[in-house]
């Protein structure tokens, strides 16, 4: 459930950043930027958070994990947004702009969606749980 909660978390940050800036400022429809923020989303918590994030240093070390998860998410944020920006845009000489400004404001949210998520969803998962019940 913890998952969910971080996906949905995500998704909204996401869509929240993209709607500002591809639908509000470079004029894509609204309906692509939640398409490829749905995308985004999925690729970003399986590989950044889950993959990255997750698995890079000791739990210890978490800033160095969270700037090495961050700048992995900057830079498929700008892949993701740039490749489907192609497919969707009109006018695809601001899709490099789009991407390079949508994926850094979206980096900036990462940092602290990494510290929460580290606390509420991998340190709840790894925390031992007490099968034995008192009756």
């Amino acid at each position: 459930m913890n998952h969910v909660k971080a996906l949905v978390i995500k998704f909204v940050m996401i869509a929240a950043v993209l709607g500002i800036i591809l639908a509000g400022i470079f004029n894509f429809a609204f309906s692509d930027t939640l398409v490829i923020s749905l995308v985004l989303t999925l690729l970003a918590y399986v590989v950044g958070d889950l993959g990255i994030f997750r698995n890079t240093g000791a739990r210890t070390e978490q800033d160095k994990r969270n700037i090495i998860a961050t700048l992995s998410d900057v830079l498929l944020a700008a892949i993701v947004i740039y490749f489907m920006g192609l497919s969707f845009a009109e006018n695809s000489e601001s899709i490099v702009a789009a991407a390079v400004v949508s994926a850094v404001v979206i980096g900036l949210g990462e940092w602290f969606f990494h510290k929460y998520i580290d606390k509420q969803v991998f340190e709840a998962a790894d925390a031992p749980r007490n099968t034995q019940r008192d009756y």
